[in-house]
């Protein structure tokens, strides 16, 4: 099991490093990198900084020539990479199942010829439904409003549309990047996203922090010390804030490890979360793991959802509560307005799931508590078709918890 969880590791810290939009300076200065630490002055909560919008033209330079095929037996992630690149001269109609494993976003530049089956805005579109019935609550005003969630993540483009009006707080913590990253615009959406969030109406207090610092040649040297103050100045500013606006989860996108140093700090900063009300949701905090979906086919529908891409690459034990994970359509680090479509996710994506639907869970029943809501979520978990496992069910599982206010 740990050994699976370290796979998981390393899948979490290439889909968040690869394409970071500082790793170029990381390159050039070696370990020469300035880490800051922005805060609220005098505790007035505040947008300390403004990144600035990520370019990933990069990716493709120039006019494309060829698409890059799909190979399922291949561990390469990013495999079929269109983000910000211009396919025009390509025909493409003979290249569904290739496109169909696609990651792209809305500077991609498609050609006239398309197969007929493949429409990038419609995906897009799928991709942005939470699923398994999320807007059904949201339409009966289940989502999220009044709850705080905080986020530590990377750095963050503070002012795309899909989560500007939530985001309450964004702060540094020992944080490199002055321009926008791809994983905190995602984990952002994923949470409280207006189109694709779980919880659209809880507030957003959010900290860019790195978990370590960077050596020469990309080395990486893991340290969960500044992940500890994270928590910590979470906890400080969950006590400024309104008995009706408090922060009842913390999303941390990482497994926090024993083999990691500052591992004991983390676990510390957690439990006094804990203390103070707030869980603390990372991989591997619970088990739970990621579910696959056809790009083509609804969200809402269990039968859309498979084993996750990177997860048929490990045994798999159909013990572990399965949530959404690929094939989402979130905010990009791009530009305030654009968006990207991910086909391959990884535990990261999981980790604001979780907490945007914890956030449901405290806004009809103020008194729930980690234990009980994992309880209620064994317990009604669905199955489909191809009997994966224990899919989450958001809509029994709130059922659930607002039955356990009302029996008291």
């Amino acid at each position: 099991m740990k050994r699976f969880f370290r796979a998981i590791i390393s899948t979490v810290l290439i889909a968040v490093l690869l394409f970071s939009p500082y790793q170029t300076a990381i390159n050039a200065e070696g370990n020469n990198i300035v880490y800051k630490t922005l805060l609220s002055p005098k505790n007035k909560l505040c947008i300390v900084t403004k990144p600035l919008a990520a370019d990933f033209s990069s990716i493709h330079p120039g006019k494309m020539t060829e698409l890059p095929g799909y190979n399922e037996d291949s561990d390469q992630m990013w495999q079929v990479d269109l983000r910000s690149s211009d396919l025009t001269l390509l025909d493409l109609k003979g290249r569904l199942r290739d496109l169909t494993f696609s990651s792209f976003d809305s500077k991609t530049r498609w050609p006239g010829k398309l197969p007929e089956d493949f429409n990038p805005q419609k995906i897009m579109d799928l991709g942005k439904n939470p699923g398994l019935g999320v807007r059904a609550l949201h339409r009966k005003g289940i989502n999220g409003k009044g709850i705080g969630i905080a986020i530590i993540d990377q750095t963050l483009l503070v002012d795309h549309v899909e989560y500007k009006n939530r985001l309450k707080m964004y702060e540094e913590i020992h944080n490199p990047g002055d321009v926008a990253a791809m994983h905190g615009p995602a984990v952002a959406s994923i949470a409280v996203g207006k189109s694709a969030g779980v919880a659209p109406e809880a507030d957003l207090y959010y900290i860019a922090e790195t978990h370590g610092t960077f050596g020469e040649n990309d080395s990486f040297d893991w340290d969960l010390t500044w992940l500890a103050k994270s928590i910590d100045r979470i906890v400080e500013v969950n006590k400024i804030l309104p008995k009706n606006k408090k922060i009842r989860v913390i999303s941390i996108s990482l497994e926090i490890g024993s083999w990691f140093n500052g591992y004991e700090k983390a676990l510390a900063a957690i439990d006094k979360a804990k203390k103070e009300g707030i869980y603390t949701v990372y991989v591997g905090s619970y088990n739970f793991t990621g579910l696959g979906r056809d790009p083509l086919k609804s969200a809402d529908d269990v039968n859309s959802y498979s084993i996750g891409l990177f997860l048929k690459k490990y045994p798999y034990k159909n013990e572990q509560i399965l949530i959404p994970m690929d094939s989402r359509c979130t905010a990009s680090p791009t530009g305030p307005k654009d968006y990207v479509f991910y086909r391959e996710g990884g535990m990261s994506w999981t980790v604001p799931y979780v907490a945007g639907l914890y956030a449901l869970a405290c806004q009809v029943n103020s008194e729930i508590t980690p234990e009980a809501f994992w309880k209620e979520a064994e317990k009604t978990c669905g199955i489909n078709k191809d009997k994966l496992g224990k899919i989450i069910n958001p809509s029994k599982l709130l059922d659930n918890i607002k039955r356990l206010k009302n029996s008291k």
